[in-house]
């Protein structure tokens, strides 16, 4: 079973070292690997207690996690969400498509799909669609027109 406020500070906490480092969503998963990604969820109920800049400050320290040059908050030309916004959708998407894969790799399909650069493209109004449309989108691998 999900615990969904954990699964939201997870997705939450990849947003915010993404955009610290200019990462794509995908590259940071890959920087923080499965087990770094299972212990993160696992104590999520911990971690929230300090600010999640923090929490990313200290992972990007630990794992020397290094700076690109993804920006799209710097390319947004309207209202930014915010990583908890952002962190929502996800959350939502991970819980909504998980069929019998393990949760992290589950995690870990999403941000690495084509669905990931869709919600990172703060230009369009794809991350802003209903959950049951990202979904359904992820699930057919494609834009549902």
């Amino acid at each position: 079973m999900i615990n969904q406020s954990d699964l939201f500070y997870l997705c939450s906490l990849i947003e915010v070292i993404g955009r610290k480092q200019k990462l794509t969503r995908k590259e940071v998963v890959n920087a923080l690997g499965v087990k770094n990604l299972d212990r993160i969820y696992r104590q999520a109920e911990i971690l929230h207690c300090e600010p999640i800049e923090k929490v990313a400050d200290e992972y990007i320290e630990f794992l020397n996690i290094p700076d690109g040059d993804f920006d799209n908050v710097a390319k947004c030309r309207y209202l930014i969400p915010d990583h908890w916004t952002i962190g929502k959708v996800y959350q939502r998407l991970i819980a909504d498509t998980l069929t019998d894969d393990d949760l992290i790799s589950h995690v870990i399909k999403v941000y690495q799909s084509w669905v990931s650069d869709g919600i990172s493209d703060f230009n369009s109004d794809f991350y802003y669609q209903p959950r049951s449309y990202i979904a359904l989108c992820y699930k057919e691998n494609k834009l549902i027109a």
